[in-house]
């Protein structure tokens, strides 16, 4: 699927760093703040109203610090807060395109509160304060912005020159993560700067004088002040203090660390979280029972635990990339509340299962009982499983007599960006179907919705994908896929999604019984039954679908920073513009095709791979699109299938188009080819310098192989350092290793994404000697 998503201005690339992927962001508005403030200490909160609105509440511990209530008005919905030493701040956002943020301030013993209003303007999209400071991430820019903090805004600012997805305040320092999970520490704590750690992490935390982060496993890294013996445990979420920290393990219960054996009390070990926060020695979290608010941490508090009934666990969001809070909707007029999310997780369920959000109640009809008993609910759910488990069964079925009666997707045949097929000749021409053609779709979708993977969609009304996208008007469109145009679509619900619409004739009547139909119906399906059972990190994930007898669409999660197409050969000023990042995008592009060929089940040979299909999202997680050629692989006891060729011109595998025989090594051959094209900044098909066509990999591999690499290197990005360049001139060669002629002799993904992996470690820090033996190869 090729997205060329923003072909309006170059300032629709703006790196926008919401970390990637592969990274989990924990919401970054925080509906709870603690300011520790003499021996008193302030508790406020997010609380629902009956309005599906948020008002904030504070609570004083003990009682002498008061509700800060000049200009608290509770008929102001605010979406986060927080809070340090004397000072509370909260941040509403008034338009969709302007945030507001306003702050008390109040003396020790709270009989002196002064109400301002700080900043008013541009989104500010996550908002985190240490004792002193308090500082916020504008939406647009990546900007990061602090109070009463000057050196930090200042334009000679080193901070002004670094792009953060996610930030965490301490007492004399910030950290930030960069879009690619690396951290960066600034401010007058030595410490802190000088030893965070290298890497690539997924969250970061900061406590008075230490900060940890997570990495993508999930595993805990801690530097600074650090007191206590940091866990070796499995964690989603941390919130640090003074000299002792916490943290939220995967299965949603706390441990706690720190200076004189702190540690969680026993009577809250065995309870469920679904957020905590930290300031100094106080520890608050939200219960995921009943979504009451208890705090920790000091005498006050562990002898009077509750502090609120209920409080919101998070913002009200308008998209949830990582799913919805089970019950949220009652607490939100517009959006829902987001589920926090966690990478490399799935095999890892918590020790029993956590209890659920407590549901809505619902009144019974008035005058008697509702007529459900226990033998009533139990009956239900027994008929329930049953008739699921006779449906699997047929679907089973069903699926293993197409597969051994050879039952196959058929050739598209695209093979350029215009849809011109280079081997138009090889196919057989068939005569009209006029009605076959809408019988075999309507078998094919049958098939999937019993197999279940159709109910895993949501089916768009057509009324809703023409709202979206004005008609599918030529505004909205934004390039092309594997059956037809896409177009960037605005749903109701605020949510951004890319919306791919098969071709129509010209005529009245849908373009039925053409061989051309045909292919359009076969890709259309071909990537519904696969992005219908693929869930990964790095595949572009469909949403929806439309299908009646006049249109095919799909609909997917919006992309917003476009193709690796464009990055290279088309955009200015991308942020693709260092090595670093770049080995980044092939090894996430590298993890989504070793997914589609090692762990898909049935496997999934994608036959399109191509820097046009490969798309990044806000923070430059890259992700592998356009299914509309894929296919189901051979059995393990065939090593190919034997089809006509299909792919692009410049990626296609020589091996495959000259004995139409495809294996898993032919998209290794075109993602040698992305590879070439990352290394030294040509497209697959370009012109020399005397105008004359030249293939990518026929120009770059003899240099490669002569140990020159640095004469075809991208000129636009910097030199390789000489940490990089070993790094660089180890990914050349295996490039070199994935265009060779004879498929047998290339790695598999697997064999890629681990070169990769060692390439970006290398990259990212002292590197440790590379050898090109290790690409496994036998070349």
């Amino acid at each position: 699927m090729a997205f060329p998503f923003f072909n309006v201005t170059l300032s629709s690339f703006l790196f926008v760093l919401l970390f990637f992927t592969s990274a989990p962001v924990v919401n970054p508005l925080s509906t709870v703040a603690i300011s520790e403030t003499s021996n008193h200490t302030l508790i406020c909160a997010l609380r629902p109203n009956g309005d599906r609105e948020s008002f904030l509440s504070c609570s004083g511990s003990p009682a002498g610090i008061q509700i800060p209530v000049p200009g608290l008005n509770s008929n102001i919905s605010y979406s986060g807060v927080v809070a340090g030493d004397g000072f509370v701040c909260a941040l509403s956002s008034f338009t969709s395109s302007i945030s507001v943020m306003v702050c008390w301030r109040f003396s020790a013993d709270g009989t002196s509160v002064n109400f301002k209003r700080i900043y008013e303007g541009q989104i500010i999209r996550e908002f985190e304060a240490g004792n002193s400071h308090y500082c916020g991430l504008v939406n647009a820019t990546n900007r990061l912005l602090c109070w009463p903090w000057q050196e930090f805004n200042s334009s000679t600012s080193a901070a002004q020159n670094l792009s953060f997805s996610s930030i965490a305040v301490g007492d004399d320092f910030v950290c930030g993560l960069s879009g690619f999970g690396m951290i960066s520490c600034l401010g007058n704590n030595s410490r802190v700067n000088n030893e965070a750690p290298q890497g690539n992490y997924s969250m970061i935390a900061a406590g008075s004088k230490h900060a940890c982060a997570l990495t993508l496993d999930n595993d805990l890294r801690c530097w600074g002040d650090t007191v206590g013996n940091i866990p070796q445990d499995k964690f989603k979420l941390l919130a640090l203090g003074e000299n002792r920290s916490c943290g939220l393990l995967i299965n949603e219960t706390v441990v706690c660390w720190g200076k004189n054996n702190f540690r969680l009390q026993e009577s809250l070990q065995d309870t469920y979280f679904l957020h905590i926060e930290a300031k100094r020695n106080v520890f608050c979290g939200v219960m995921k029972t009943n979504l009451s608010l208890i705090c920790w941490g000091n005498q006050n508090l562990d002898s009077n635990l509750m502090v609120f009934e209920e409080v919101l666990p998070g913002p009200c969001r308008s998209v949830c990339p990582c799913g919805i809070l089970v019950g949220s909707v009652r607490f939100c007029s517009q959006g829902h509340i987001c589920e926090h999310w966690y990478t490399n997780t799935v095999n890892q369920p918590p020790a029993s299962s956590p209890p659920t959000l407590r549901p809505l109640p619902q009144p019974s009809p008035s005058g008697g009982s509702s007529g459900w008993n226990d033998k009533t609910i139990a009956s239900l759910v027994v008929g329930c499983v049953g008739c699921c488990s006779f449906l699997l069964s047929i679907g089973f079925f069903l699926f293993k007599y197409c597969k051994c009666r050879g039952c196959r997707v058929h050739d598209s045949g695209r093979l350029d960006e215009t849809g011109a097929p280079l081997g138009q000749g090889l196919r057989e021409q068939q005569p009209p179907q006029t009605e076959q053609a809408p019988a075999i779709l309507e078998k094919r979708l049958s098939q999937l919705a019993s197999m279940g993977n159709a109910g895993q969609l949501e089916e768009f009304s057509l009324q809703v994908l023409l709202l979206a996208t004005n008609n599918f008007s030529e505004d909205h469109k934004v390039g092309t896929g594997s059956f037809g145009s896409v177009y960037l679509g605005n749903l109701e619900d605020g949510r951004e999604v890319a919306i791919k619409r098969a071709e129509t004739s010209t005529s009245s009547s849908y373009a039925v019984g053409t061989k051309h139909q045909e292919d359009k119906d076969n890709a259309f399906i071909n990537e519904l039954e696969s992005l219908s059972r693929l869930h990964h990190k790095n595949l572009v994930r469909l949403l929806g679908f439309y299908e009646d007898s006049n249109e095919r669409v799909l609909v997917y999660e919006f992309m917003s920073n476009g193709t690796l197409h464009d990055h290279l050969h088309k955009v200015q000023d991308s942020p693709l513009m260092s090595w670093a990042a770049r080995i980044k995008v092939a090894l996430d592009a590298a993890r989504g095709v070793e997914y589609l060929h090692e762990y898909a089940v049935p496997r999934i040979i994608h036959r399109d791979i191509k820097s046009s299909n490969i798309l990044l999202d806000s923070s430059c997680t890259a992700k592998v699109s356009d299914f509309g050629l894929s296919l189901m692989g051979p059995d393990d006891e065939e090593s190919h299938l034997s089809l006509r060729a299909a792919g692009t011109v410049g990626y296609m595998d020589p091996e495959y188009y000259r004995l139409q025989q495809l294996t898993t090594k032919s998209d290794v051959y075109s993602f040698g080819v992305v590879l070439l094209e990352l290394l030294s900044g040509y497209k697959a098909i370009h012109k020399n310098e005397n105008g004359v066509p030249r293939n990518v990999v026929d120009f770059v591999v003899p240099y490669i192989v002569q140990d020159e690499i640095h004469r075809v290197l991208d000129s636009r990005v910097p030199p390789p350092t000489p940490y990089e360049i070993e790094a660089v001139a180890y990914i050349g060669y295996l490039a070199a290793d994935c265009v060779i002629l004879e498929g047998r002799d290339r790695p598999s993904m697997s064999e890629i994404v681990n070169s990769l992996e060692r390439a970006l470690a290398a990259c990212l820090m002292h590197p440790t000697s590379l050898s090109r033996s290790t690409t496994g190869s036998s070349a």
